[in-house]
């Protein structure tokens, strides 16, 4: 087993320094999926919610879940992202959102594209709340991760 890098030699959480690493490329990709009921699921395509359009309203909030990422988690990063793209997807059985997260720095972006993930589907539950009592949130998972020296 590696070495946790988060923890200092008392076993106290800390913040990595990456002050030593080369600025690369870095890319992350993640998705998720709320299930729904039919019923449900018509209301969003039909753009029938009460609350109004919930893709765009999940996905707008995805973007600001990735650039509050450092505010919410204790030990990432503050980052300077060059690309926040977050989409939902109407499926048979829910919705699909996506996330994918570049940054030029010294530490990956996953933890920003998981968040979006998260944040927008919490906002897909929130609104569908009063017509929906049977959603279940999962899958949520890292894709991938990239990184290498920008060109």
């Amino acid at each position: 087993m590696s070495k946790l890098s988060h923890t200092d030699k008392e076993g106290r959480a800390r913040m990595v320094d990456v002050g030593h690493k080369p600025e690369q490329l870095r890319i992350a990709r993640a998705e998720g999926m709320i299930c729904l009921t039919p019923e449900t699921i018509t209301l969003i395509r039909d753009n029938e919610m009460k609350k109004g359009d919930v893709i765009t309203v999940a996905e707008i909030a995805g973007v600001q879940a990735a650039k509050r990422t450092a505010e919410l988690i204790p030990l990432c990063h503050p980052l300077q992202l060059t690309k926040i793209s977050v989409v939902g997807k109407v499926t048979d059985s829910g919705v699909v959102i996506s996330s994918e997260l570049r940054c030029i720095g010294q530490t990956g972006v996953e933890m920003e594209a998981l968040s979006a993930v998260s944040i927008a589907l919490l906002t897909v539950y929130d609104m569908c709340k009063a017509v929906d009592k049977s959603m279940i949130i999962g899958d949520v998972k890292l894709i991938d991760k990239i990184k290498h020296d920008p060109a």
